[in-house]
C-alpha cells in the first residue's frame, strides 16, 4: 500500500505568487497569509490581501468562521485557472489576528537568508 504524502506548505508572500515566478506551479503546496477582504459564503470563496496584492482562497473543505478585516493564514494547493488566475484550495485555515505582518515578512526574509547560507556552506 503506497502512502500518500501531504506537503507542509511552503511559506510564501502573496507578492511571490505570480505567473512569472518559478514557484507558480499547478498543485504546489503553499502557506499564505493576508487580511480577509471579502468572502462569498455560497461559493466558499475568500479573497485575502497583503499590500496591493490579492489572492482567492477556496474554503469549501474548511470549517472556519471568517470575518472581513481579520488576518488569516491558509495552507493548501495552488490551482491555476486558464487565465493564469491563482486560487489556493485550502485544507487548513486559521485566524492570525494580532500577527505583525511587517515582522512576519522580516522573519521570512531572515529564514530564507539562513537557509541560503546553510546550502552555500554545504556546497563549499
Amino acid at each position: 500500500m503506497a502512502a500518500s504524502s501531504i506537503s507542509s506548505g511552503a511559506l510564501v508572500t502573496l507578492q511571490e505568487l505570480n505567473p512569472s515566478s518559478p514557484i507558480f506551479k499547478q498543485g504546489a503546496s503553499f502557506r499564505v497569509t493576508g487580511k480577509l477582504q471579502e468572502y462569498n459564503f455560497e461559493a466558499a470563496l475568500a479573497v485575502i490581501v497583503d499590500g496591493n496584492v490579492s489572492l482567492k482562497i477556496d474554503t469549501q473543505h474548511l470549517n472556519i468562521n471568517l470575518r472581513s478585516g481579520s488576518m488569516y493564514q491558509f495552507i493548501g494547493e495552488l490551482h491555476i485557472e486558464p487565465n493564469n488566475e491563482a486560487i489556493i484550495k485550502a485544507r487548513v485555515g486559521r485566524n492570525v489576528d494580532g500577527l505583525d505582518i511587517n515582522l512576519y515578512h522580516q522573519s521570512l526574509q531572515l529564514l530564507r537568508k539562513f537557509e541560503a547560507e546553510q546550502i552555500n556552506s554545504r556546497t563549499s
